[in-house]
């Protein structure tokens, strides 16, 4: 049973890992909590729905096709929302209820087009899962899991080795010193809210093949996402990835003994002790200089 709890944590851990770098990566460039972020890993699994479904493609090229698609929703949401407001220097308040406004518009419209029903990806006969170390785990769950942990990866590699990496890098550090030598802030925002969402969306697609979809889905994976962002520092991208497996493998390990209702529960309940013990988180929130 505690075998089996581990590995069920390690899969949410991947997912609540993948919603947190996205979610940091934007949070890195832009300074606000972009709640919206959820609404695209909701959108990101119905993407994968059309194509699938809808559209009768395979699941990997669906897969990549809804990653592409989520960047895109991403893209749309800072060029026809944000990008206004910061050319009127807007507070981060009035970011805030924005953000509300996006999540609220584009759920009901994902609810217009599609229903409010439960759908699924999930096709054909369920297959019985592999024994591994004294746990279950099926052919989604692995999928899922090396997805995840690939496309942490190549994230670490783009911010270390590309140019791109480096100057989004240098717009977190210091926008104004990075716009003096040249950078354009505008552009590298525009590629955080691409590559962030490309990965929330990612992770909405991974647990749909897993689970069902409905519209109000990304709500508890970006409560998710930002506990876990918390609990590994704010704006640290290896911490939100710690934060995410941490988040995943405690929830698991604390409906052992209690009932799985409060599940939920339990990660305010980790967001709290972290808080008043550890403000910083586990990494700590040092700027990307120091920590990447």
């Amino acid at each position: 049973m505690l075998k089996q709890l581990v590995f069920n944590g390690i899969i949410a851990g991947s997912i609540y890992a993948l919603v947190a770098i996205g979610f940091t990566v934007i949070y890195r460039t832009v300074k606000f909590f972009h709640f919206a972020h959820g609404v695209v890993y909701t959108a990101g699994a119905y993407f994968a729905y059309t194509l699938i479904i809808s559209l009768h493609l395979n699941f990997a090229l669906s897969f990549f096709l809804a990653i592409i698609l989520a960047g895109l929703l991403g893209i749309v949401i800072d060029r026809c929302v944000y990008l206004p407001l910061r050319k009127r220097n807007a507070s981060n308040l009035i970011f805030l209820l924005a953000s509300f406004g996006v999540v609220i518009f584009i759920q009901n419209l994902i609810q217009l087009i599609y229903g409010a029903q439960i759908l699924t990806i999930r096709t054909g006969p369920v297959k019985e899962g592999h024994y591994f170390l004294g746990a279950v785990i099926t052919d989604i769950q692995i999928v899922i899991l090396a997805v995840s942990i690939i496309l942490m990866i190549l994230l670490w590699l783009f911010i270390r080795k590309t140019k791109l990496g480096k100057a989004m890098r240098a717009v977190s550090d210091d926008p104004i010193a990075a716009n003096v030598v040249g950078i354009n802030p505008e552009k590298i925002i525009l590629a955080s809210f691409a590559i962030g969402s490309a990965l929330a969306g990612a992770a909405g697609i991974l647990i749909s093949f897993e689970t069902n979809i409905e519209p109000t889905m990304g709500f508890s994976a970006l409560l998710k996402g930002i506990i876990a962002c918390i609990i590994g520092g704010i704006g640290n991208i290896p911490g939100a990835v710690l934060g995410g497996f941490f988040l995943g493998l405690a929830e698991n390990l604390g409906i052992w003994k209690i009932s799985a209702g409060w599940k939920d529960s339990i990660a305010f309940v980790i967001l709290i002790i972290f808080l008043l013990i550890r403000p910083g988180g586990l990494l700590g929130t040092k700027k990307e200089k120091e920590t990447i």
